[in-house]
């Protein structure tokens, strides 16, 4: 029997990226999953190869909370119930001191902080005890990197929401945790990033310790895990999947180099 046997699943931004490889490892472990993102298109082929049996897809707009719960309901009617929220969604801007505009760096807050606020507010009503929610942070919370003003707020926004929801959700026995990835290949990267990927990745990769970019599927077993009950003890906690660059930057291959 699959890890998530008999459970629904509401990932955002599901249609692509580690959204879409968490629905299908999420499906491999018996879950059926109501993936979300703005694009139609990839919506239906991310259904068409999780399975219509297994999942169900619902354009929505992560700046709209309506759009949330829509997401909600549909799960609810479609499944009758949900146990994972995947707050997954979000978007990378450059936003550089002295030329970066407002509409620009408000987005990104929108989807990024208040988007992922109110679909897990959305879903509050329908969630029993052992329910998890799962939240996407960043290790670029704290990386300093510049140009990211906006996407680094966001990010740190979001590890600290996971502590209060925590604090709220622990008395309905409702876990939430956040995955920070580093270095991911995802399209949130760029079209131009993605066509030059192993140039992109060789240079990124001198700053992480264990000498790559990851998969987005390393960042899904993560999600496995904190959406499963072998997870039942962790709450409110910030998981960096980032191959060592935030914990023990100084081991990176850069400095070995420089040795």
């Amino acid at each position: 029997m699959g890890k998530l046997e008999g459970k629904v699943a509401l990932i955002t931004g599901g249609n692509s990226g580690i959204g879409l490889s968490a629905a299908k490892l999420f499906v491999a472990e018996g879950a059926r999953v109501v993936i979300t993102g703005r694009n139609p298109l990839s919506l239906q082929a991310a259904v068409e190869e999780l399975g219509a049996e297994h999942a169900i897809a619902v354009q929505a707009d992560a700046t709209d909370p309506q759009s949330a719960v829509t997401a909600v309901n549909a799960a609810i009617e479609a499944f009758g119930r949900l146990d994972v929220v995947y707050a997954n969604a979000g978007i990378a801007a450059s936003t550089p001191l002295g030329s970066t505009d407002l509409e620009t760096f408000e987005e990104v807050l929108k989807i990024n902080v208040t988007g992922v606020f109110f679909t897990v507010q959305a879903a509050l009503p329908h969630l029993k005890a052992g329910a998890s929610v799962i939240l996407t942070g960043s290790v670029l919370a704290k990386a300093g990197r510049p140009g990211n003003s906006a996407y680094a707020a966001s990010k740190g926004a979001v590890s600290s929401m996971t502590k209060v929801l925590a604090s709220e959700l622990s008395p309905l026995g409702i876990r939430v945790n956040n995955i920070a990835p580093g270095v991911t290949r995802t399209p949130i990267w760029g079209q131009s990033a993605m066509d030059n990927w192993s140039q992109v990745e060789a240079g990124m990769s001198l700053s992480i310790p264990l000498g790559r970019a990851g998969d987005p599927e390393e960042i899904a077993k993560v999600a496995l895990f904190l959406a499963s009950d072998d997870s039942s003890y962790i709450q409110g906690a910030d998981i960096a999947v980032d191959g060592g660059a935030g914990s023990s930057p100084l081991g990176a291959p850069v400095y070995r180099q420089n040795a």
